[in-house]
Parts: C-alpha cells; structure tokens; sequence
C-alpha cells in the first residue's frame, strides 16, 4: 500500500511543481524547471510499486520508490519557494528552501549511491563499498548543509527581483562557500562514478547470465553519468540526461525480474551505432556544407545538396565501420562476423568435407562464445558432430541448402565470455550459411562413397556369378561334349549307330552352351543395343510390352552417339518401367519421352493406371531404376498420386566422350 502511494503522490507533487512553475512571473522563473529530478518523480516510484508488488522484500524497489518520492517533494517545494518569493512572502521562501534542499539530498543519495551499488541481487558488491556509501552522503550532507547555512546573497548578480533571505545562515562560513562547494560537488561525482563502476567489477565476475543481468543497469547508470557531465559541459544536451533518467528504472526492473536479459548486447550495440551515425553523419554533412558554401558562396542549396550527398555516400561504409566496432568491444575479435567467416572459409579449405566439419563446429563454439555447439547431418546416416557440451535445450538454427534443410546447427548455453554472442541473430546469421555448405558437402561424399560401396559390390557380385555360370554352367557342359567326342571316336569304327547318335547328343549340348552363352552376354549387355541402337531397342521393348497397354515412343535430339553406360541404363530403367506398367500399374496407355540436351538425357516413362499405393515401400525395381541413375551421377524420380498414373522421370548427365569405334550392325 506505501509503494503505491508515493506510485501515485510523486508524480501528482512533480506535476504540481510544473504547473507552479508555468504560473509564475518570468522575473522569477528559474532557468530550469525540468531536470533530471522531474523524470524522476513520474518513473522510478511506479516501476518500484510494480517490482514491490512482484518481490516485497526487493530493498532496491524501496530505493526506486523512495527516491522518486523524494524527487517530486523536492521540486514540488521548491516549487512553493518559488512562488512564496513571487508573492512577496520572502521569509517563507525562506524556511521552504531547507525543505527542497533535503528531499534533494535523500534523492540524490538514493538513486546515485545506492541503487547502482546494491543492483541487480539487493546486495553491496563487498563490505568495502560502504566506503563509497559514506563518501556519497558526507558529500550530499556538506552540499546541504552548506545550502542551509549560507549566508543571505549580495544583491549584486543576483537574478531575481528581490533576495530570499537565509534564517539559518552562518556568516562565519562565507569565506569558505567556495572551497565546500568544489569539495563537496567532487565527492559526489566521484561517489556517483564509483557506484557505477562497481557494476563493472560485478560484471567482470559475474557468470554469463548475471553479465547479462548486470548489462542492463551499468548500461543505464554509464548513460546517465555520461549525460550528467555532457550537460554540463554542453547545456544544450541537458535534455538527453532528462530523458535518460526516466529510461532508468526499466533497465533496472529487466535487471531484477531478469526478462530479456539476452537483449542487453542488442540494445548497446545499437545505441553506439546509432549515436555514432549522428554525431559523424552531422559532422560530415556540416563540414562539406561548410566547405561548399564557402566554394559556391550565395548558393545554398547547391551546398545542401552536396552535403546530403555526402552524408548519403559516407553512411553505410560508417555504419559497417562503427558495427564492426561494437562487436569487438561486446565480443571480442570472434564477434566480428566477418573475421568468423574468414575463419569458417579457412577451416572448410583445409581438409575433406569430414575433417572441415569438425573445424567448423570448432570456429562456431569459438566464434558464439558457447559452452557446445553441435552439428546434426540429416541423411540416410544421420552424422552429428558436437564439439562441447550442448546441453539438454539447446538453441536449434535450421540450416538451409538452396531451399532444402541438409541438416540443424545445435546452440549450447552461453559461456563464459563478456557478452556471449550465441543469441545475436546477425553473427548466426552469417555463419548458418557456411554450416549449410559443409553439411551438403558431407551429404554429398557419403552419397558418393555409398555410390562406390554400391558399384564395387555389384562388380563383385557379378563377377560371382559370372565365374559361378562358367565354372557351374559352361565348364561342366564343355567338360561332358569332350567326354562324348572321345566315346564317339573310340566307337566310329566298330559302332557307326552308335558314334552317330553321341554325335547328335553333342550337337544338342552345343545349342545349349550357345543359348547359356547368349544369356550371360546379354546380362552384360543387351545385344540389342548393338544391333539396333538404343531408340530401336527402346520401341522393340515398348512392342513387347503388353498387348493390353498401348506404348507410345518420342525421341528429341540426336541419340545416335551416347556413353555405352548410359545406354545401358537407360535401357534397364525402361525395361524395368514396363515390366511394373504390366505388371502393377492397370494401365491403358503408356508413353516413352527421350529427349537429349547439351550435356543431359531426359527419360519419361508415364502411364494412366492407377497410380502408386498409398504407404507404399520401394522395392528392387524401383531402387534398381534409382540406382542406376545415382551410378552415372544422375536422378531418378517417381511419382503417382492415387489414381493419377505413375510417372518415371530420369535426368543423367552426358560428359564429352571421345569419337567410337563403329559397332556391328550400327551403321
């Protein structure tokens, strides 16, 4: 209940002291009206009352609260001063100077000393910044009371009509105002430093999420000192130290509650970027419109337009400039994005696609300042390649391939490091691509050793049933013919019949070898290609199809001179096309399409049957038909929806070939 009342009395008192100040005579207006001390009053009570109502016993809510209610009691009294003194109740003035004077020391003790000091946990840093504490308030104390007890102002500069006169004052101290004042306004910036740069000891302690958590107020209170002494230097920037002020609580309240802590980098980075563009933008665009005007003299808009041309060519190299700078100061050299690309093009040079994960998952964990970064291949061997501990919720980043997802980038908790970079979407940004690359890269060489793995299998498959169809088959068949030319020579002269009938037996055994010749010749390789070409022994197919099914073939570009291998392939995959159209696909009608590019051949075999089944599994023919085309590094691709017909589309690369040797029957 007390949080919410000063929550709802400071900023009633510090409008109060605006109005009052708007109402008074100009004679007795005093130059500043609105300070740092009136964002104050309308901010930190309310976000202390809501810090309060979240964490009751939070002192630092208290500190917020307190403190803005002392800010608006002293602008609110000094406020009457102001106004007692207009209506010539100069005594009054008086005694309510005291009142304004210690409200601002209570405020000032409170949010400059205290609540930097005891943020973002409630507690001091160490028992020695006690000593910070009691600078702070032997400083606003010796201020104050000088305030108190100075003597009553000669008449000479002083600014307003009349002089309020001191009841308290001390004339024995008038030789020393000077020396207490300089005394006292050096401790108080010097406590007010301190307290913030005890946020920068913590920060340097603290683990990677109370770094996080501390960024937000030493953010804050850094803003706010820098401000404090621009303004005065500058008076011309003492509104950004009003604004600032009331900005405060919040980086405070985020501190405590601890929401979007992971914000703080951003916000930093893109607070130095912007005010760097402005301050070298402006200075830019001044200095040649400065330089233009005195080359061009009377034509000022030509000097407008070069300094906006200026201005408009130099921002972006600027931007990039001041960016890059940033990410060095929060990340150190691994923030740059662009060194950490470099670092990633390097690692991938070096070694096999492997090897150059593994150095890339390495760079990422450096580079992001995690404890683990892991990378996960998404193949038909799935390939994961941690480097740390990720833990058990990581941050997961697709990564992206020409539109297809090759794998996932795996993000561990922050580590050790100032402002960990694993959350700051630029530097993912930029490095997701080149994690993709690698990923496809190894998809792409386990694609290839299994290619080999498959083709040496097939040889040596073949070559087994080769030797085993000779040694089996055609061994044993000539082993016998040579047996029966024995017999029959040992029997022609005493047995004609009989040598004869061995000889027709022998002929017999000679047509069977010939027929298992045949066959093994045509599982090495369609004779038909030979002897009639590939799109002749393509329509002989098509007419051995099926008498039910109606096969049309279409031929585009020359395919009188293809790689035998190709040949051979696509011969089986339309052999194996047809035998599923007859087989499975209940089709009336079947359409054969080869078409020859520059370096491609094209083949479609489509039908309209019924299309593939629903949960389907491939079996050999289809795989064989991929196969086949992943050999010659091409594609293979079938598709049917339910009822729409099956279609097979085939795209083999053609390489330049050296010119053949003509082949029999070809012309």
């Amino acid at each position: 209940m007390a949080a919410l009342v000063m929550a709802v009395a400071a900023p009633l008192l510090e409008l109060a002291a605006i109005l009052r100040w708007a109402g008074l005579p100009p004679e007795w207006t005093p130059p500043a009206t609105v300070t740092p001390q009136s964002a104050v009053a309308f901010t930190f009570p309310a976000v202390g009352a809501y810090l309060i109502a979240h964490r009751p016993r939070l002192n630092m809510a208290w500190m917020m609260s307190v403190g803005g209610l002392a800010a608006g009691l002293s602008d609110f009294f000094q406020s009457l001063m102001f106004r007692a003194a207009a209506d010539g109740n100069l005594m009054l003035a008086g005694h309510l100077r005291y009142t304004y004077a210690v409200f601002w020391a209570v405020c000032g003790f409170t949010l400059t000393a205290l609540l930097p000091l005891y943020s973002p946990d409630g507690r001091l840093p160490s028992p020695r910044w006690r000593l910070v504490l009691g600078l702070s308030a032997l400083s606003l104390g010796a201020e104050t009371v000088r305030n108190i007890t100075r003597p009553t102002p000669s008449p000479i500069g002083y600014p307003f009509p009349e002089i309020v006169p001191n009841p308290l004052e001390i004339p024995a101290l008038a030789p020393y105002q000077d020396v207490i004042t300089t005394a006292a306004w050096t401790g108080i910036y010097l406590s007010l430093v301190l307290s913030a740069f005890s946020l920068v000891l913590r920060l340097r302690w603290a683990d990677p999420v109370g770094r996080r958590q501390i960024g937000w107020p030493l953010f804050a209170f850094a803003g706010y000192v820098v401000f404090l002494i621009a303004g005065e230097a500058l008076p011309g920037l003492k509104w950004l130290g009003v604004l600032w002020s009331a900005l405060i609580p919040i980086a405070v309240a985020f501190a405590v509650m601890r929401y979007r802590l992971y914000g703080i980098d951003t916000v930093i980075s893109r607070a130095f970027v912007a005010a760097g563009l402005i301050g070298m933008v402006s200075a830019v665009y001044f200095g040649v419109g400065a330089v233009a005007s005195l080359g061009v003299s009377g034509y000022d808009r030509v000097a407008g337009l070069a300094s906006a041309l200026f201005a408009g060519a130099f921002f972006q190299p600027l931007r990039r400039m001041l960016q890059r700078t940033v990410d060095r100061m929060l990340y150190g050299k691994v923030g740059d994005p662009a060194l950490l690309a470099g670092r990633l093009t390097q690692a991938i040079r070096r070694g096999d696609p492997a090897e150059a994960l593994t150095s890339v998952v390495g760079v990422l964990r450096d580079g992001l300042a995690v404890e683990g970064v892991a990378v996960e291949v998404a193949d038909g061997e799935p390939r994961y390649v941690e480097n740390g501990r990720i833990g058990d919720r990581p941050r997961e980043v697709p990564l992206v391939w020409h539109g297809e997802q090759v794998g996932r980038l795996l993000v561990g908790a922050p580590g050790p490091r100032r402002f960990p970079a694993a959350h700051d979407e630029r530097v993912l940004a930029t490095l997701a691509p080149y994690a993709a690359d690698v990923a496809h890269a190894v998809r792409m060489a386990a694609d290839l050793q299994r290619s080999r793995e498959r083709i040496l299998t097939t040889r040596e498959e073949e070559r087994r049933r080769l030797r085993r169809d000779l040694h089996d088959g055609l061994g044993q068949s000539l082993a016998g013919m040579a047996m029966l030319i024995n017999i029959a020579r040992s029997r022609l002269k005493e047995a004609p019949d009989s040598a004869d009938a061995l000889l027709r037996e022998l002929r017999t055994g000679m047509d069977a070898v010939a027929g298992d010749i045949r066959e093994l010749v045509y599982g090495l390789r369609p004779p038909a290609l030979d002897e009639l070409g590939l799109v002749r022994a393509v329509r002989e197919l098509a007419d051995q199809a099926s008498p039910e099914v109606a096969v049309e073939v279409t031929v585009e570009g020359e395919l009188s001179e293809l790689p035998a291998a190709v040949e051979v392939a696509v011969y089986r995959i339309v052999q194996e096309a047809l035998t599923n159209v007859r087989r499975h696909a209940r089709a009336g009608k079947a359409r054969i399409h080869l078409q020859r590019e520059r370096e491609v051949l094209r083949v479609t075999v489509a039908d309209d049957g019924r299309g593939l089944p629903e949960g389907r599994r491939s079996g050999v023919g289809l795989s064989s038909m991929r196969e086949r085309a992943a050999e010659l590094g091409g594609i293979c691709v079938i598709s049917g929806p339910p009822g729409e017909g099956t279609r097979v589309e085939v795209m083999l690369p053609l390489l330049p070939q050296p010119e053949p040797a003509s082949r029999p029957g070809r012309p």
